[in-house]
């Protein structure tokens, strides 16, 4: 009887990716389903849960896995394009710390841990989108956002536009 040792894998056997080594952990998997080099990935995050003061959005993460997960199988780079749409609470996970500071639950001001894995998705070709209907109701100005990340005029226009491109949406 074989037994594969993945089976019994567990939190220790994530490492990190070689494309985005500080986020996004991944694991190696024995799969039926191939993935080839030459797969073409478009693919919306959203979120609208945000993080715990000075954690990081999981949604965020889970793009930066999305990416080393893919490229650890061989997917060109060139060909995984991801765009992430941030509306309701989670707008605060991709604002510069003055106003992150300022719009804390918490009596325990911490910097937006964010902030420099927005700038590492941006970097690695992902699209960030702001819900402007969330963003005004937070009272969150274009100015307030970390360099990089785009307002939309809402979160429902954002995924229009973006399945008008080819996009789909991963529902995780």
């Amino acid at each position: 009887m074989l037994i594969s040792t993945l089976a019994f894998a567990g939190p220790d056997d994530f490492t990190a990716g070689e494309t985005i080594p500080n986020y996004g952990k991944i694991a190696p998997v024995d799969v039926d389903q191939p993935v080839h080099n030459y797969s073409k990935f478009k693919i919306a995050f959203d979120t609208a849960k945000a993080a715990n003061p000075g954690e990081l959005n999981r949604t965020l993460t889970s793009a930066a896995r999305f990416i080393n997960m893919h490229a650890e199988a061989g997917v060109k780079l060139k060909n995984i394009k991801l765009a992430v749409v941030i509306h309701g609470g989670a707008t605060r996970d991709v604002a510069k710390n003055d106003y992150y500071h300022g719009h804390q639950d918490s009596e325990d001001i911490k910097d937006n841990a964010n902030a420099e894995l927005v700038k590492t998705l941006l970097n690695n070709g992902v699209e960030i989108y702001v819900c402007g209907q969330s963003a005004t109701y937070y009272d969150l100005n274009n100015e307030d956002l970390l360099p990089g990340v785009q307002m939309s005029l809402s979160a429902m226009t954002a995924h229009a536009l973006l399945q008008q491109k080819g996009y789909t949406l991963n529902p995780f």
